[in-house]
C-alpha cells in the first residue's frame, strides 16, 4: 500500500487498490479516461507539454463541457456506474463548487482506473477516491465497447 496516495485519498485505506503505472506527467485523468496517454486534455491552458480539448466542446470548467468534450468520442449519459459488460462507462467528479476535478474509467472486471494528477494510475473501487481531493461523481457516461472510435 502506497503511503502516500492513502493520505491523499483516505478512502483508499479501507478499499482495494492496485498501482498500475509509473508517475508519468504527459497525461492526467481526463486524458486516461478517455483512454489517452500521450497529452493532457484540459479545456484550459496548462502548464504542460502538450495540452488537448476536442476542438467542438465548450472551453470553460463546467461539467456540461466535459460531458461533450467526451461524447466526441462516442460517450453519452447514462444513470448509474453499475458494471454493464458490453459498455465503457466514465464517471466525471466535482469539487464543492461543481467544477469537474477527476474522472476514472470503468474496467472490463468492473473495477475502475484512474490517474492520480500527475502521479501512478490505480486501479480502485470508484466511491474509494470521493472525499477532499476530487469531491464527488456527479456525470456517469457511458459507450458501446464494440465502437470504433480514435482519441487524442
Amino acid at each position: 500500500m502506497s503511503e502516500r496516495l492513502v493520505d491523499l485519498f483516505p478512502s483508499l485505506r479501507a478499499s482495494p487498490f492496485r498501482i498500475t503505472s509509473p508517475i508519468d506527467r504527459s497525461y492526467n485523468c481526463f486524458a486516461w479516461a478517455a483512454s489517452s496517454s500521450s497529452k493532457w486534455w484540459w479545456p484550459l491552458e496548462e502548464d504542460v507539454d502538450e495540452v488537448y480539448w476536442p476542438p467542438t466542446a465548450p472551453r470553460e470548467l463546467t461539467l456540461e463541457a466535459f460531458c461533450k468534450a467526451f461524447a466526441t468520442i462516442g460517450y453519452e449519459r447514462c444513470s448509474d456506474d453499475v458494471f454493464e459488460p458490453a459498455f465503457e462507462k466514465v464517471a466525471i467528479f466535482v469539487d464543492q463548487s461543481g467544477v469537474p476535478s477527476h474522472a476514472a474509467r470503468q474496467l472490463p472486471t468492473g473495477k475502475w482506473t484512474s490517474k492520480l494528477g500527475r502521479m501512478e494510475d490505480i486501479e480502485h473501487e470508484l466511491r474509494a477516491l470521493e472525499g477532499g481531493t476530487y469531491g464527488s461523481v456527479a456525470l456517469i457516461l457511458r459507450r458501446p465497447l464494440d465502437r470504433e472510435s480514435s482519441s487524442a
